[in-house]
């Protein structure tokens, strides 16, 4: 496909929304709980993509099934990651939980070797799974012992990491919908199963709530949450899914330094080697046999 200026400039803002949603979750963890970031985070994500939607003229579907599907992606693509990560950096920092989000794209490639047909493991993915989970490795031990980061909160964010891992995989075996109706109805369901699930998280004395957490849980539902979506489907039907790919490389780079330069978080040298690794991982794994 040809690439041109104006696709540059959408991945670097995907990159952009999507490597800043750590900063918005870090800061809004300050006044509200994980599951009112998650609630919050999926009712504005959901009304911004029913405004893209309508704006478009599109028609939700009909029938059962696609609905069906649409729930399993808003169960393990939306609310069980988000709530782990949210959960998780209650105890680690933004940088690090960004750093970790980076092994996904390696958790995936093992699972579709077991469950996509035509996407097994060779030899470079294989290796390249192996450096990134060893950068995860590298920098378990200073990270706890920093006092910065706990091994819950690690292993709450890499469980979120599977999750978007296994959510990939399903959306490979099953059908294909239209993406700005199918990131709408998602939302809206993932919305509305988390007031179910947590029903107290929406009653909040809105008088009470600082500037900073309240913006940045705005901020976090319409960009990361909802535009992100529709900036993601744009770059694909344009530019194609490898050139979408880069956005493995950037993300974890940009959540790393934006929590180091504006929340003042520190950059250990483990860190950066462990960011190395994990990107290192990704870039071998995608070598052809």
């Amino acid at each position: 496909m040809f690439l041109n200026k104006r696709n540059y400039s959408l991945l670097g803002l995907l990159v952009l929304m999507w490597g800043s949603s750590f900063l918005l979750i870090d800061r809004s963890l300050l006044f509200f709980s994980p599951e009112q970031v998650v609630g919050y985070r999926l009712f504005i994500g959901a009304i911004t993509m029913m405004l893209v939607a309508f704006f478009y003229g599109k028609k939700f579907p009909r029938s059962i099934t696609p609905w069906l599907h649409f729930i399993v992606y808003a169960v393990i693509g939306n609310i069980l990651p988000y709530l782990l990560i949210a959960k998780g950096q209650v105890t680690i920092t933004s940088g690090m939980a960004g750093l970790l989000m980076a092994i996904m794209p390696l958790v995936t490639l093992v699972l579709a070797h077991f469950f996509l047909p035509n996407d097994k493991l060779n030899r470079y993915k294989a290796f390249g799974f192996v450096i990134g989970i060893s950068g995860v490795l590298f920098i378990l031990s200073p990270s706890l012992r920093d006092g910065s980061n706990t091994l819950i909160g690690i292993l709450l964010v890499l469980s979120a990491a599977c999750a978007y891992g296994v959510n990939t995989i399903i959306a490979s075996r099953l059908p294909s919908y239209d993406p700005i109706v199918s990131s709408a109805c998602v939302l809206l369901i993932a919305s509305t199963l988390s007031f179910f699930i947590w029903p107290g998280v929406f009653f909040i004395d809105f008088s009470g709530v600082p500037l900073l957490s309240g913006a940045s849980l705005i901020l976090l539902g319409i960009l990361p949450t909802g535009l992100a979506a529709l900036v993601y489907f744009i770059i694909i039907n344009s530019a194609g899914a490898t050139f979408l790919s880069n956005i493995n490389y950037l993300i974890p780079v940009v959540a790393f330094f934006l929590g180091a330069l504006l929340l003042g978080e520190d950059i250990l040298l483990s860190n950066l080697l462990a960011l190395v690794l994990i990107i290192s991982g990704i870039f071998v794994s995608r070598f052809k046999s």
